[in-house]
């Protein structure tokens, strides 16, 4: 909890997003964030990847701030990097799955897809995994001690 380390919460919130892969992304455009499905490549740490539409509105590519939150509400990320395409049909094929495949009909050579990595410069990462003794003060009053708390780690890399 409290006394984890910046490489150990960024393991936790890999671990999360493994099991829960949905992020609000959107570039600093000003347009609005949406949800996309990101895919983790072990060979590439520090980068997600999206199957995308051409015509979404990420994929023209740019500075980009993205966020997560852990199906349990248990763990919040917020990560800033570069969106770019990255069209090689080798990436494609080890990232392809069978729910990649439900937006994609026409399979891997579908004219509409293109693959979108996003590049992560800096993360924020928070774990509020509050103990036990935290959460019943939280119930009846109570001053929550920093061992008793969450975790904070700002990181530049999260692998």
């Amino acid at each position: 909890m409290a006394d984890d380390s910046p490489q150990e919460i960024a393991a936790k919130f890999l671990a999360k997003l493994k099991d829960s892969p949905f992020v609000m992304i959107g570039l600093e455009d000003g347009q609005h964030s949406e949800p996309m499905t990101a895919q983790i490549d072990d060979d590439q740490p520090n980068t997600l990847f999206f199957f995308a539409g051409r015509d979404n509105r990420i994929a023209g590519g740019g500075q980009a701030m993205a966020q997560f939150v852990g199906k349990g509400h248990d763990f919040f990320a917020c990560l800033s990097g570069h969106v770019s395409k990255d069209n090689d049909p080798a990436q494609i094929d080890k990232l392809w799955d069978k729910q990649v495949e439900a937006w994609f009909p026409q399979g891997r050579s579908d004219p509409n897809l293109t693959l979108l990595r996003f590049d992560i410069n800096s993360a924020e990462l928070w774990e509020t995994d509050i103990s036990l003794s935290g959460r019943v003060k939280m119930l009846f009053g109570g001053t929550i001690r920093s061992d008793e708390s969450s975790s904070h780690a700002v990181v530049g890399s999260v692998a």
